[in-house]
């Protein structure tokens, strides 16, 4: 393929935007290479500025559940464009996506919706502490929660320390709140607990990690997490914003059958329009402003266009509840495929799958944690990512990324993937 184009933009977007990218894994640092630069997209495919088609296995990194450009949101969209933007007002449209989202979702009463990920996540952190009147919290090593300060962290010299800045500009005050725990290790969070007793407003994980590649929680960990927080007198909160109805119409609480006392939300509540939200039962979010004293405010939060997209896909999907098995069927023969693919041919290779996620790990079993993710051989993962793309197949540009499938893609585009990844193993 020819990247002529995208070589020439990323070089004119380097003079004007730090790295030539608005968000760091777009750069292409950690396989090499310069990032391609996309121009359109439809179904289950995107196209790039030199004219390149892809099949897509990002869709926008989880929201594009329904594919690109779907009739049904494109046009909804386009009506409510009609009667304006942005308002800066309360709207129907903000009640009644609530309402769906709410009558999804059985444990939660109210919902605020906010602009991003990041922005839930922060947010659902601060009215946790305001809740608990308690300053610290637990997260996972390698899970993300935005690039709020508190969630900017690494781990110390074992699971009882306090984190560490992990990015310049955030203080050691901020960090020095946040505690690590190790994924799919109670014992871990559990150490942390005994180490600092009635100090511990929230812990807060992806239901299932999506950022250190997909590694779904092993069998009991949540629960056994719901206990311990309920035996701690802190609050559960689920990081949803990936697996919020795309795991399952109630996400991954109803997947798993494991209740969050906050749940954050992202992605497919937007249809591929910026929107974040945070929701839990009612004593807990009378406590944000203008009810309570937690304070939280955004001028563009649930902005008209946002909340168009995000309700018409949320109702497409509550129409068509068989969309979930068909992803989840097509992620699950990939993933076998896949996995046989290479080991016949003596690779080793571990693939995560859960739902309508999944990730490649070479050179290693299973992956359960960041250390095992850490392990495996990225080297590999690169040289498969390009020549993947330079046949036609866009993948995350990351070994620690979450490949999305959407309902778009079927037995065509499966096919295509099985036939490119035989040609790679036959070039190395």
């Amino acid at each position: 393929m020819i990247f002529k184009r995208s070589r020439a933009l990323f070089e004119e977007a380097r003079k004007y935007i730090p790295g030539g990218v608005n968000s760091p894994v777009r750069a292409f640092k950690s396989v090499g290479g310069t990032p391609i630069f996309i121009k359109s997209a439809k179904g289950a495919y995107l196209t790039d500025e030199d004219g390149n088609k892809y099949i897509d296995y990002i869709n926008s990194w989880g929201p594009m559940i329904l594919g690109h450009n779907h009739t049904e949101v494109v046009e909804a969209v386009r009506k409510q464009m009609q009667n304006g933007f942005s308002f800066g007002t309360p709207t129907e449209l903000e009640t009644e996506i609530a309402k769906l989202i709410t009558s999804f979702v059985p444990n939660i009463d109210k919902i605020r919706m906010v602009n991003s990920g990041t922005e839930a996540c922060m947010s659902a952190i601060r009215l946790a502490r305001g809740y608990t009147s308690r300053n610290k919290i637990i997260k996972f090593e390698g899970c993300y929660h935005g690039h709020s300060d508190s969630f900017l962290i690494k781990a110390g010299s074992g699971a009882a320390t306090f984190g560490n800045p992990n990015s310049p500009g955030v203080t050691n005050g901020t960090a020095k709140d946040t505690l690590l725990a190790r994924y799919n290790d109670i014992d871990s969070v559990q150490s942390l607990f005994e180490n600092n007793k009635n100090e511990i407003a929230a812990v807060i994980l992806e239901p299932i990690a999506g950022n250190m590649g997909c590694v779904p929680p092993k069998k009991d960990f949540l629960k056994q997490l719901k206990l311990l927080c309920k035996d701690n007198q802190s609050l559960l909160i689920f990081d949803e914003v990936m697996t919020g109805f795309r795991a399952k119409l109630g996400g991954a609480q109803d997947f798993f059958n494991v209740q969050a006392d906050i749940v954050t939300y992202g992605k497919i509540i937007g249809g591929g329009m910026p929107v974040g939200a945070f929701a839990a039962r009612k004593e807990i979010m009378d406590f944000l402003s203008p009810e309570g004293k937690v304070y939280q405010a955004g001028t563009l939060s649930g902005n008209p266009i946002a909340m168009c997209a995000g309700y018409t896909t949320l109702s497409i999907l509550k129409s068509d509840l068989d969309i979930y098995d068909r992803i989840t069927q097509t992620t699950k023969i990939l993933s076998t495929e896949l996995k046989a693919i290479f080991e016949s041919a003596g690779i080793q290779i571990c693939i995560n799958q859960c739902t309508s996620m999944l990730t490649l790990f070479f050179g290693i079993s299973e992956v359960s944690n960041f250390d095992d993710a850490s392990k495996a051989d990225h080297d590999m993962f690169n040289k498969y990512f390009h020549f993947l793309l330079e046949n036609g197949i866009y993948l995350p540009p990351s070994g620690y990324e979450t490949w999305f499938i959407s309902d778009c893609i079927k037995e065509d585009e499966i096919d295509k993937t099985l036939t490119i990844s035989k040609k790679f193993i036959s070039s190395i």
